[in-house]
C-alpha cells in the first residue's frame, strides 16, 4: 500500500472570489434581462425579436485576459494590431503638431491688490511719546558708536554760561575773559544754525499754496458739502465784502444772489473750509443793527432800522452732494425773482430759491 503524499497550502488571490461572484451577478443579469425581452416581444407578437435575443452570442469577459484591440478601435484598424502603420495617418492627422509647447502669461487677477494694504495703527499720546523716545536713544547709541570706530569727528562740548566752570575747568579760572567769550561765540553760532534751519524748512509762498489746493482736494475727495444761507440783509457794504472774501480765501464755489429782503448765500466745498465759513455767518458777523447818531434824520432812520431789526442770517439747508454745481464764486445782483431762479435754473439748483422763497413767506405771515 503505497503511501498517500501529503498536501501543501495553497493560498487564493487577493480578490478570486470577488471576481467570481461579480461575474455570477452579471450573468443572472444578463439572463434576467434577455427573459423579459422575450416575454414583451411574445405579448407584442414580434418572435424574430425574441429568438434574436435567445440566440445572442453571450460572451463571458474575462479579466485576466488583455484584449490586443480595444473594441473601439476594431472597426478603425485594418487588422487587429496596434503596431501595424497605417499609411497617411501621421500626415492628415497630425498636421500642424509640432513638439514646443506654449506658455501663456501669467495675468494677475483684476481683482487681486499688487500689495498688501496695512491698516496704519492709532496710537495714543503716551504710546507716540514712547516711540519718539526710543528712536532718539538708538540714534544717539548709533552716534556713539561711530565715534567710538572713528568713523565722525568728536562734537565740541556744549558750553552754556552755566556750566562754564563744569565743562572748562581750569581754563576758564586761568582766562576768564577769553572763555566767556569763546563761550558766547558758540552760543551766538548755535542760535544762527538753529535759525538757519528753520528758515530752510519754511515752505515758500508758492509751495504753501500748493499745499493748500492739495488739501482741499484731499477734503473734498470724500464728497462735497453744501450750505445753503438766508440773509434779510445784505445792504451793508462790510458785511458783504468780509463774506465775499471768506469765499474765496476758503476755495469755495457757489453764489450770493442779492435780492430785497432775499438774500441766499450758496457755498460749496470741503467740510472743513465750510465749518470755518459756517463760524463766520453764524457766529463771528455780527447781525444786529448798529445805533445811529443823533443828529441823524429820524425818518430816514425809521426804515432804516425796521430793515435792520429783522436782518439775520439762517440756514436753509445743508447736506452732501456727488460733485459741485457750480464752477466758481460770484456775486450777483437779481432784480426779479423770475430772473433769481432762472439764474439757479442754470446749474440744477433752483429748489434752493424755492426753499429760501417758502421760508420768507412764512416767516412774513408770522409778523403779520
Amino acid at each position: 500500500m503505497t503511501a498517500r503524499s501529503r498536501r501543501t497550502f495553497k493560498f487564493n488571490e487577493p480578490g478570486k472570489f470577488i471576481k467570481q461572484g461579480q461575474m455570477v451577478r452579471a450573468k443572472a443579469q444578463l439572463d434576467q434581462l434577455q427573459t423579459e425581452i422575450a416575454s414583451v416581444a411574445r405579448k407584442t407578437g414580434i418572435s424574430s425579436a425574441t429568438k434574436l435575443a435567445l440566440l445572442a452570442h453571450q460572451r463571458e469577459t474575462v479579466d485576466s485576459e488583455i484584449p490586443d484591440v480595444e473594441w473601439w478601435d476594431q472597426d478603425i484598424l485594418s487588422t487587429k494590431s496596434y503596431h501595424t502603420k497605417m499609411p497617411g495617418l501621421h500626415s492628415e492627422c497630425y498636421r500642424g503638431i509640432t513638439r514646443l509647447i506654449e506658455h501663456p502669461v501669467m495675468i494677475k487677477p483684476p481683482g487681486e491688490l499688487s500689495r498688501p494694504v496695512q491698516v496704519p495703527i492709532m496710537l495714543t499720546k503716551r504710546e507716540r511719546k514712547k516711540l519718539r523716545k526710543q528712536r532718539r536713544r538708538e540714534a544717539e547709541k548709533e552716534k556713539q558708536e561711530k565715534i567710538q570706530f572713528g568713523l565722525i569727528e568728536k562734537p565740541e562740548p556744549k558750553v552754556r554760561i552755566s556750566n562754564l566752570m563744569r565743562v572748562l575747568g581750569s581754563e576758564a579760572v586761568l582766562e576768564p575773559s577769553k572763555v566767556e567769550a569763546h563761550v558766547r561765540a558758540q552760543m551766538a553760532e548755535r542760535q544762527r544754525n538753529h535759525e538757519k534751519a528753520n528758515e530752510a524748512r519754511k515752505l515758500t509762498p508758492a509751495q504753501k499754496k500748493a499745499k493748500t489746493l492739495r488739501k482741499l482736494k484731499e477734503d473734498l475727495s470724500c464728497g462735497v458739502h453744501v450750505t445753503v444761507y438766508r440773509v434779510h440783509d445784505l445792504s451793508n457794504q462790510a458785511i458783504r465784502f468780509k463774506v465775499d472774501m471768506n469765499a474765496q480765501q476758503l476755495h469755495l464755489s457757489g453764489r450770493l444772489l442779492l435780492f430785497r429782503d432775499i438774500n441766499i448765500v450758496i457755498v460749496e466745498g470741503g467740510p472743513k473750509g465750510l465749518k470755518k465759513f459756517k463760524k463766520l455767518m453764524m457766529h463771528r458777523i455780527k447781525w444786529d443793527p448798529e445805533k445811529k447818531g443823533e443828529d441823524e434824520d429820524s425818518d430816514s432812520d425809521a426804515e432804516t432800522s425796521r430793515r435792520q431789526k429783522s436782518s439775520k442770517c439762517s440756514i436753509v439747508w445743508e447736506g452732501k452732494m456727488e460733485k459741485k454745481c457750480f464752477g466758481d464764486w460770484k456775486v450777483k445782483g437779481i432784480p426779479t425773482e423770475v430772473l433769481a431762479r432762472e439764474h439757479l435754473r442754470r446749474f440744477g439748483v433752483e429748489h434752493y430759491w424755492d426753499l429760501a422763497l417758502s421760508e420768507t413767506i412764512i416767516e412774513q405771515g408770522k409778523d403779520e
